[in-house]
């Protein structure tokens, strides 16, 4: 055990406490903050980002609740906005739906439920003018090789 190990553990640590917005100040102390709908891979990208030593918080931008003033304090190079294909969206959704036992009654999974979603996630991604990337049909690793090529080019801008 060295200290890559413990950085990694540090980071896998910091990736499940600041999931979901569980807690804004984790935004914050971030290397990078995903913000996305529901369904657009942000915790497993955090995931992944944390087995590479990053730190990453993620953030799920949902109509009816402000993000935190703490987003807005941040650079605007450590945000990534994910998005994804509305009718892709929607299959997900079901399927989750599905599984969870809920199939009636909900609006998750609507069309016109997904595309206010995403017109308000892409109004935030705007305010913010941050980084975004379409995680449709693209694998986690590949999305991730995109967010770790920002993450060093905010630091090479950084260190001037």
């Amino acid at each position: 055990m060295d200290d890559s190990y413990f950085h990694r553990v540090a980071a896998v640590d910091f990736a499940v406490k600041y999931d979901d917005g569980r807690d804004p100040r984790g935004l914050l102390q971030a290397d990078v903050v995903l913000i996305g709908v529901s369904r657009t891979s942000k915790t497993p990208l955090s995931m992944y980002l944390a087995h590479r030593k990053i730190k990453a918080a993620n953030l799920p931008l949902i109509p009816e609740s402000a993000p935190p003033q703490e987003l807005y304090r941040l650079p605007p190079s450590k945000v990534v906005g994910l998005t994804i294909n509305p009718e892709l969206l929607r299959e997900i959704r079901l399927e989750r739906l599905k599984v969870l036992g809920l199939t009636n009654g909900s609006n998750y999974a609507t069309r016109e439920r997904i595309a206010e979603e995403l017109d308000y996630a892409e109004r935030i991604f705007l305010r913010i003018g941050c980084r975004t990337f379409d995680v449709t049909n693209k694998a986690v690793e590949e999305v991730a090789s995109k967010i770790l090529k920002v993450i060093k080019e905010s630091e090479k801008d950084e260190r001037g």
